[in-house]
């Protein structure tokens, strides 16, 4: 996965997950709060119904309290007081029943005139209803029944029983049971939209939130994004940076090959001859000299040493020039086998070892992997007090090993680094190595240090081998 989708994948996920989190339990004590709300609000409810419905029959007794107070009992009394409760009616629905004790309707709904004075006792589904009502209502307080019954409200619902709620009390003195009802499905359809607004409010808390989950996503999305483009172009620019510092350090390394091509041209072309015709007129002038020993005796002591000194100088001369740049005219195996030979001392062996080809090389690659020989190996004289070193050239297809082992006394590789005094040397071979896109590593330890060189071949890109 690329860096830019982790980046983008930890950044939101953990905010989706908890929006989510937090949705799920907002969702959850909604419904929790909206059921709670609805077991508190249906008893209060029909807590106020009951209320309702003893004030509905307190009315419809004070109606006929002055017939039912008078003491008379007899029939036309007790008519004038039907028709008084028949007129009785509250809303759609409301309306009073009175039936006798022996469960006959005495007043009943207007649109049932049918069923006045029909015993309902012995109907089979009504008659233990009424039964029930009759006997509650013989309590000191009368009492509160519910049931289903028919609705006469629109055609529609004639014929469908409702949930209702009755309360009854008796007038003993004319055995009678009167009593009214409300239908609960009002109670209900109430309840119902209680619970269709508390859920629409519960969806639109639910919205919200998935509005704030998309927005803020959006937002990270864009600054991640944002920040993304950013850091993407300073590593573009750090990129290009370490090219130019690259490239700046690639010309510094050829600014100063070239300025010793100078010198060694100079000595080679210049002084080099100067020196070399010096010595041929002292070796002509010794010649020419008398052979009278008692006056050239001192002549030719003095030519001898100055043709000795110079033939020291033009040793030293030659070596300088060959150490400025190695002789074009050999391999770099030759020129490496040629090094160790040179470096080789009583106290010190080196093993030359070179197998595969280096055709490969570039000029610069083969000079730079001259220089860090020589400069490992004057490392190893200098400090690691070794016995014995070992010089390995590899060529393989792909790229070209030079390995230099000794088994001298190691060093704190990350130590040295770090300090500038004594790091130069392995820097400037650390650079020079890079300079041509090669790797330089150092391996060491208390008893030995090992100076790998990898380098790409020309025609092959660089890999870690």
């Amino acid at each position: 996965m690329e860096l830019r989708l982790k980046i983008l994948l930890f950044a939101v996920l953990p905010l989706a997950i908890a929006l989510g989190m937090i949705a799920i339990t907002v969702r959850h004590h909604a419904l929790s709060l909206a059921q709670q709300q609805q077991s508190i609000i249906k008893p209060a409810y029909l807590a106020t119904k009951d209320v309702e419905l003893k004030s509905y029959v307190a009315i419809a007794k004070r109606a006929i309290a002055h017939l039912y107070d008078s003491g008379r009992t007899d029939e036309a009394i007790k008519r004038e007081a039907k028709a008084i409760l028949e007129r009785l009616e509250y809303g759609k629905d409301g309306y009073f029943f009175v039936y006798d004790l022996q469960s006959t309707m005495l007043v009943v709904h207007p649109r049932m005139p049918e069923s006045v004075g029909k015993n309902m006792g012995s109907d089979p589904i009504v008659g233990p209803l009424i039964k029930d009502l009759i006997r509650l209502s013989q309590n000191s307080d009368g009492g509160y029944r519910d049931y289903f019954w028919q609705k006469y409200s629109g055609t529609a619902g004639s014929s469908d029983p409702k949930p209702k709620r009755a309360y009854v009390i008796d007038l003993p003195k004319w055995g009678w049971m009167l009593g009214t009802g409300v239908y609960l499905d009002d109670v209900d359809d109430a309840l119902t939209a209680i619970e269709l607004k508390v859920a629409r409010n519960i969806d639109h808390t639910m919205l919200w939130i998935a509005a704030i989950a998309v927005f803020s996503a959006i937002a990270i999305f864009l600054g991640l994004m944002r920040n993304i483009r950013e850091r993407t172009a300073l590593d573009d620019m750090l990129h290009q940076a370490n090219l130019e510092l690259r490239a700046l350090a690639q010309r510094v390394i050829n600014a100063r090959d070239e300025e010793r091509k100078r010198i060694e041209k100079d000595l080679h072309d210049g002084v080099k001859p100067s020196l070399v015709a010096v010595k041929l007129k002292i070796q002509t002038g010794l010649i020419q000299l008398p052979k009278s020993p008692e006056e050239t005796t001192v002549a030719e002591n003095t030519f001898q040493s100055a043709s000795v000194l110079l033939k020291e100088s033009l040793l030293e001369l030659t070596n300088i020039i060959r150490g400025i740049r190695p002789s074009g005219s050999l391999s770099l195996a030759q020129m490496l086998k040629k090094l160790t030979l040179d470096m080789t001392h009583p106290a010190l062996a080196i093993e030359f070892n070179a197998q595969g080809e280096t055709h490969g090389l570039t000029s610069d690659a083969e000079q730079v992997l001259f220089l860090v020989a020589k400069e490992a190996l004057t490392n190893v004289v200098s400090y690691a007090a070794a016995k014995h070193v070992s010089v390995k050239l590899e060529g393989t297809a792909g790229f070209v090993r030079l390995e230099i082992c000794d088994d001298g006394v190691g060093f704190d590789v990350a130590l040295v680094s770090k300090n500038p005094g004594q790091s130069t040397g392995l820097r400037n071979m650390k650079e020079r190595v890079e300079s041509v896109g090669g790797k330089f590593e150092i391996i060491s330890s208390p008893s030995a240090t090992c100076v790998i060189v990898t380098i790409p071949l020309s025609n092959h890109p660089f890999n870690n081998h």
